[in-house]
């Protein structure tokens, strides 16, 4: 199974499985018959309707402008869904920066312009190969645009949250706490519990510091002890608001 390791910009690696061939097959087969469903019904509309009840080449060219949109729905969809066409959203895989960055509308661009390499040339077996035999599971126009395709399923677990069990007479400690966010806290405690899942004090240590210098807060807490609180903290005063 591939790993993909992004470094966030507070330094926090997070790792994503890699997706390779099957599942974006699905995908792009799924965004196929939604593609030959869309076009199928315009043709229908255009023969059936009496608006356009014209000469033959009139017809063909009001099908072709109806049909249009088909040709750019994967870049479009991209653009607009930060990534996923409906096929992917289906599969639940997304397509990213490599650096983990956010992606631009040019990468999804330079994608969809390679495409006619990856998929229309020699009956897709450029695109097929390049997936197969990069490290990265990258087609060629993933490597031009700087992406991967990651799967984004999510494992409904309370430890996989940024949710924290508290007793109902749970006492805060740090009432600015509140200064962070939703994201703040998830990569805080991805970076929490993967470090202390390898005993990474080193880590604990560097976020802690880095919690302490955002919210402007001294503490003789140990590391663990710390950002347990916080994290507890946050919970409390978010699901009592």
């Amino acid at each position: 199974m591939g790993k993909l390791a992004i470094n966030t910009a507070q330094n926090v690696n997070l790792d994503y499985k890699l997706i390779g061939l099957g599942e974006r097959m699905v995908a792009f087969l799924i965004d196929g018959i939604i593609l030959i469903t869309y076009m199928t019904i315009m043709e229908n509309l255009v023969n059936l309707s009496e608006i356009f009840d014209a000469d033959g080449w009139t017809r063909r060219g009001f099908l072709g402008l109806f049909t249009l949109p088909a040709l750019f729905y994967s870049v479009l969809c991209h653009i607009i869904f930060s990534g996923q066409t409906i096929g992917k959203m289906i599969m639940k895989i997304k397509v990213v920066r490599l650096d983990g960055s956010p992606t631009q509308w040019y990468n999804f661009l330079v994608r969809w312009m390679l495409r006619i390499i990856d998929i229309w040339f020699f009956f897709s077996s450029i695109g097929i190969l390049s997936i197969l035999l990069s490290d990265k599971k990258q087609r060629v126009g993933d490597s031009a645009a700087g992406t991967v395709v990651i799967s984004v399923k999510k494992k409904h677990k309370i430890s996989s949250t940024i949710l924290e069990d508290i007793n109902d007479d749970y006492q805060p400690v740090f009432s600015n706490v509140t200064q962070l966010t939703d994201k703040d806290v998830r990569i805080i405690k991805e970076a929490f519990t993967i470090s202390k899942k390898n005993n990474d004090f080193k880590t604990l240590t560097i976020l802690k510091k880095k919690i302490c210098d955002t919210l402007g807060i001294e503490t003789k807490l140990y590391d663990i002890q710390f950002i347990d609180t916080i994290l507890k903290d946050y919970n409390y005063y978010t699901q009592n608001m």
